[in-house]
């Protein structure tokens, strides 16, 4: 086990910094204010001077600067299973992350880390959301925004009271001191390229329920993956569900499916653990949900055009969300836009809720893994139909129709594309979903690669909507 070693044990000691970018700036920030001149700044993917530092490249010299350090800070991005990482730790040097250190800062405060492979940003804002209408001063932060140990990251007026930290699997491998309440909104495949394999991401985010620390896991038990993992969920669960009811409160919040039902429920019930007045009062809660604005990039409305809605789902990197999206628009037809950044994930299941999908459905894959999600629908299907497509004017040349499964009800058909880029997806979905469909930008893969980041892709989306209405089509 690692010894929990926290930001202000850094003075005085050897620190150097792994990764340079948001949270690498960030842990930078941090150490100026501790006045720690950091040994090395080290990046492949950053040249040049970052917050008054030179950065190095690994290969160029940085990694021998590293192993001279007393301690790593590295960024989540950073794999803890890299060959890299154990060569370090084999020399002495404690690496850790900066979420671990902010943590064991904080010790029994009233800090709630939230974390899941779906549904952990929309749990964290709106946990933020009602804990403010409940008269607390929330910080809202981690993988949502500014790392709470940003000393750029702005706080509420007279300073926090509460910290809500949404957590990725990446930086949970990190942490050696838990917070007193973790939520945790689902488990499913993601990020194996990360982790190695399956088993190993399932047990890097439920690490977070179970280190010192730990007193209270919030989770969702509607999960059958969650509830078989049980004891790996700390020394006391809650579980949430949505047959539970007591949820009339959440309409205020506007947010659409099942799915973000229980995301808010599982918000309500982590503010009610770690002691918030008011967050388990049906009418107080009514009164606090006013006002919610969801997120960015997820499940978004950004416009109709021709009677089609297009709706960008950009946050949607793995394939639990997609699925989740595809729900929400049950009885319409849907030109789904999927591919990005390959992380391993298995799209079996995927496939399988496309194939029982009763309305027509168009799957547009864009790279770089879109071939691959559109290769899993096809091995998932009993056979191939070559010949034409129920779909506006017949089916695209290089387009596949696809029968479902023998033993699968599907009443509506299911017609695969590959997409060279996303402007061209937008404008085939937007032909074949006429009159009244949905064009669905929900990846169910990441944005690297192609794009900075989730938002990035959101904003290529909007401009290739905003494109097609330009030019009046």
């Amino acid at each position: 086990m690692r010894r929990a070693i926290s930001w202000t044990e850094l003075v005085g000691l050897r620190v150097g910094v792994w990764g340079a970018r948001v949270e690498g700036a960030a842990n930078l920030r941090r150490l100026s204010v501790l006045g720690v001149p950091p040994v090395a700044v080290v990046d492949d993917g950053v040249e040049g001077v970052v917050e008054g530092q030179r950065v190095l490249g690994a290969a160029g010299g940085g990694l021998d600067a590293l192993a001279s350090c007393d301690v790593v800070v590295k960024s989540p991005g950073i794999s803890r299973h890299s060959q890299q990482v154990a060569a370090l730790e084999e020399e002495g040097v404690a690496v850790t992350g900066g979420l671990a250190l902010w943590l064991a800062d904080h010790a029994g405060e009233e800090v709630v880390c939230v974390t899941g492979s779906k549904g952990k940003s929309t749990t964290t804002a709106v946990a933020g959301h009602l804990a403010a209408g409940l008269g607390r001063r929330p910080f809202v932060g981690g993988n949502i925004g500014r790392p709470p140990w940003d000393p750029a990251a702005p706080e509420p007026p007279g300073g926090a009271d509460l910290w809500i930290v949404e957590t990725s699997s990446f930086q949970a491998a990190d942490v050696a001191r838990s917070p007193r309440v973790v939520v945790v909104t689902s488990l499913s495949p993601d990020h194996l390229d990360w982790h190695g394999d399956l088993a190993t991401y399932y047990a890097d985010k439920l690490s977070l329920c179970s280190q010192p620390g730990a007193e209270l896991t919030v989770a969702n038990g509607d999960d059958p993956v969650l509830r078989a993992r049980a004891g790996g969920l700390g020394p006391a669960q809650r579980w949430v569900s949505l047959a539970e009811g007591g949820s009339a409160w959440v309409e205020g919040l506007g947010l659409l499916g099942e799915h973000n039902r229980r995301n808010a429920l599982l918000a309500a019930a982590a503010l009610d653990a770690i002691g918030v007045e008011g967050a388990a009062e049906a009418e107080r809660l009514a009164a606090a949900a006013r006002g919610f604005v969801g997120l960015p990039s997820r499940l978004d409305p950004i416009g109709v055009l021709g009677g089609v809605t297009f709706v960008d789902d950009s946050l949607s990197t793995n394939v639990l969300p997609t699925l989740a999206a595809l729900d929400v628009f049950a009885g319409r037809r849907v030109a789904l836009l999927v591919g990005g950044h390959d992380r391993g994930i298995d799209y079996r299941p995927l496939a399988d809720g496309l194939l029982a999908r009763e309305e027509p459905t168009l799957v547009l894959g864009l790279p770089d893994n879109g071939e691959r999600i559109l290769a899993a629908v096809r091995a998932e299907s009993a056979e191939s139909v070559t010949g034409s497509a129920v779909a506006r004017g017949g089916k695209e040349p290089g387009a596949t129709a696809v029968a479902a499964p023998r033993g699968v009800r599907r009443g509506g058909p299911l017609e695969l594309r590959s997409a060279p880029e996303l402007a061209r997806a937008v404008e085939e979905g937007w032909a074949w979903a006429r009159p009244d469909g949905v064009v669905l930008l929900s990846p169910a893969a990441a944005s690297f690669g192609r794009y900075g980041d989730y938002r990035e892709r959101s904003a290529a989306f909007a401009a290739a909507v905003e494109g097609l209405r330009r030019r009046g089509v």
